[in-house]
């Protein structure tokens, strides 16, 4: 692996295999009646296997010194120049392969495919030129405009590691670098039912397990990966509540051989208990208690599924014939998401309690996401003004310092020394135009 290479390169160089001075063969001659040369086979950075045989030398101490000199240069020498991105990007991934989630791995695959016009780069002689050349590359495909810039983030990582590992010098390019921008692309408008939407959409969903299944992202919130991800030790019917602790991904386990993978949640915000409605808490009863009767049960199997979570074409499948059934719009699993959301902050909900009952890490995450439904809640703001202002009337105003008291009863006290009660005059007025100061 590049990788063990590199260390052992940084370790004086012992992957380096010598197989040191040899004697020429018996027929090869010098002037005294020996020659003496030097052999060595060693591996690069790259695990490419060289070799090395050098002239011949009158006497043995001319060959160990050419040998010594020659092992010098092997350990001194730049290799990386030969280094290019495709290398680079292989051991990068490497790397990455037992610290990261296994989607992000997955996500690593797939934006490798848009790395293809720089795989053949060397690395040392990189530029903006080339940089370029990708952009207008990248600009031609039909990917969205966060896409670009998700693989714009992703080679900056590569170069950021080939810095770290390799001591490129990439400073004068990334600086140059700037991200993808498209001001006449337009935001995909975020879809959502409202209640009336989905009692429509419920409505004709028969299955007991999907209509838990359903009910649970529309008013629990949960991630697609997440609601596949509950097993039965998660609900605590005592309490009424759900653990989210894990998540399941469409990635193939190379352990179980499986063709998903479960892995923690998305975030450490993301692990959470939250309430379950009571109405749901019902059909989630009524749905363990039909799962109990099958033979095997545990309480580790999967609350949507079984032995094995629900597959996310089956949900997908289910959500989009129920739509079309109930005539509604067919929206993403993710969408119920954010129709849990909508319905929290219409009905009022506190940002903070939202972002919590959500997974959110930070609350500037659940405001920059739904901001544009919190424009709904903007006549709730003109209301409380306008309350407040009707309050003037038959106000206690102070002439100084100025403050409004409504009742006699919260005038300062007159024994107080901090305070001058003469200072005080109270007026009651039906309109605010008469305030009297």
């Amino acid at each position: 692996m590049l990788l063990k290479n590199f260390i052992s390169y940084l370790n004086y160089r012992k992957d380096v295999i010598f197989i040191s001075i040899r004697q020429a063969k018996n027929n090869e001659y010098t002037k005294d009646g020996r020659s003496w040369y030097v052999d060595l086979a060693y591996k690069d950075l790259l695990g490419k296997r060289h070799r090395y045989h050098s002239k011949k030398f009158a006497t043995r101490r001319e060959a160990k010194d050419h040998e010594a000199e020659y092992k010098m240069k092997i350990k001194n020498q730049t290799e990386f120049t030969d280094l290019t991105f495709k290398d680079l990007i292989q051991e990068h991934y490497q790397y990455q392969q037992d610290k990261v989630k296994v989607t992000t791995l997955s996500n690593y695959r797939n934006m490798m495919v848009y790395l293809e016009p720089l795989e053949n780069i060397k690395l040392e002689s990189f530029n903006i030129r080339h940089f370029e050349m990708w952009r207008q590359f990248m600009n031609s495909k039909p990917i969205s405009t966060r896409y670009k810039n998700g693989v714009y983030k992703y080679l900056k990582a590569l170069m950021n590691f080939g810095t770290k590992w390799y001591d490129i010098n990439f400073v004068k390019v990334y600086n140059k670098m700037t991200n993808f921008t498209n001001p006449n692309e337009r935001k995909k408008e975020m879809l959502f039912y409202t209640l009336d939407e989905f009692q429509r959409f419920l409505s004709v969903e028969t299955n007991l397990k999907f209509r838990c299944a359903f009910q649970t992202l529309f008013y629990c919130g949960l991630r697609n990966g997440e609601l596949r991800g509950l097993t039965w030790n998660d609900i605590d019917f005592n309490r009424s509540t759900l653990t989210v602790n894990k998540n399941i991904v469409k990635v193939p386990d190379p352990k179980t051989g499986k063709p998903y993978t479960v892995t923690s949640p998305k975030t450490s915000s993301s692990y959470r208990t939250i309430p379950i409605p009571n109405f749901l808490l019902k059909d989630l009863s009524d749905l363990y208690n039909d799962d109990a009767n099958y033979y095997g049960f545990r309480e580790s199997w999967y609350v949507f599924g079984n032995i094995d979570p629900l597959s996310a074409t089956t949900l997908l499948d289910r959500k989009t014939k129920n739509a079309f059934m109930a005539r509604v719009k067919d929206i993403r699993i993710h969408d119920f998401r954010h129709s849990c959301a909508s319905l929290l902050i219409d009905s009022g909900a506190n940002i903070t309690l939202v972002a919590k009952y959500l997974g959110h890490t930070k609350i500037d995450e659940t405001l920059n996401t739904y901001s544009h439904m919190y424009q709904n809640r903007l006549d709730t703001i003109v209301n409380i003004i306008e309350l407040q202002n009707s309050r003037l009337n038959n106000n206690i105003i102070e002439t100084k310092p100025t403050i409004l008291l409504e009742h006699k009863d919260i005038l300062p006290d007159p024994e107080e020394e901090s305070y001058d009660y003469k200072e005080y005059e109270i007026v009651k007025t039906k309109n605010k135009d008469d305030l009297v100061l």
